[in-house]
């Protein structure tokens, strides 16, 4: 008797230490949070007149956040339009020129068929139309040769224009436009500042999805798919918080296991790293550590 209760009893802490056993699988993947961060830089050089934005704001798309001082890029334009005014009355005279020319060779090019016309019915001389002929070459002449004089008038009046874009667009450049939807991670510069071309004014990134950097072992290469639905887990105050996480992407080649991630000898193992979307709720910070299960548990 006493023999068959210690074998029952042994049997069953060898099953609860297999129950337990069982409970405690390890996560299919390990990684990190991460979101693609874009820093925005000044598109052009001057003081920083208006700057609305701090670190934690949720912008939209094309929303305006501040402006650069535009007032020498207005002067320079009205100084430019001011130039192609002069200019342009040069190039009317000139023109007024080649209107007139044009209006001599119409009135010459009809004596000429009037001329013509009389010679063929033996009513006119071919002296007539020679004198004829030899004015509508002289008007010609006349023309190319204006047309000479004012072509470099009509090309100092295309670079002008060229100029007048270019300010155009330096002073588009000059409003600071958030181009994307997202949380403004950091900001560099503040209000009355000067500002250069390329200098970072804040980092923004789209933190509505994140994504869920894991490495997993060549083994678990076959159960893993682009599209295919997995859990992901963080750590909470009591209990291990679960969402549902789309892989993305999936590399191509393989790497060494980063350090953070694994014990010392797992570490020198070839992994492939995938990205896991997972729509943010708010909790889900960049650098946050968390892991992935392909199957639920």
């Amino acid at each position: 008797m006493k023999n068959r209760t210690y074998i029952l009893g042994l049997g069953m802490l060898v099953f609860i230490l297999f129950s337990c056993g069982n409970n405690n699988k390890r996560a299919d993947g390990y990684g990190n949070f991460e979101a693609t961060e874009i820093t925005i830089s000044a598109e052009n050089n001057g003081k920083l007149m208006q700057f609305n934005l701090a670190e934690g704001d949720i912008l939209q798309k094309e929303q305006f956040i501040g402006y650069m001082d535009t007032i020498p890029l207005t002067l320079k334009r009205e100084q430019l339009e001011v130039s192609k005014a002069i200019i342009s009355s040069k190039s009317r005279g000139v023109l007024s020129q080649i209107n007139v020319l044009n209006a001599k060779l119409k009135t010459a090019n009809t004596n000429k068929n009037r001329a013509e016309n009389l010679l063929k019915d033996n009513a006119g001389t071919q002296k007539k139309l020679d004198d004829v002929t030899g004015e509508i070459d002289v008007i010609r002449n006349q023309i190319r040769s204006v047309e000479i004089q004012n072509a470099p008038v009509v090309n100092e009046l295309k670079a002008i224009d060229v100029q007048l874009k270019q300010l155009e667009d330096q002073i588009r450049k000059s409003k600071i436009i958030n181009p994307i939807n997202g949380t403004v991670l950091a900001k560099y510069a503040e209000p009355n500042e000067i500002t250069t071309f390329g200098k970072p004014l804040y980092k923004i990134a789209d933190l509505n999805t994140m994504q869920l950097r894991v490495y997993i072992s060549e083994t678990q290469l076959a159960n893993i798919k682009i599209g295919q639905q997995v859990t992901v887990k963080i750590d909470s105050a009591e209990t291990m918080k679960s969402f549902k996480g789309t892989v993305g992407w999936i590399a191509s080649e393989a790497e060494f296991t980063p350090k953070i991630i694994q014990t010392k000898e797992e570490r020198v193992a070839l992994v492939y790293a995938v990205k896991v979307d997972v729509i943010n709720e708010g909790s889900l910070k960049i650098g946050m550590p968390a892991e992935i299960w392909l199957t639920e548990e």
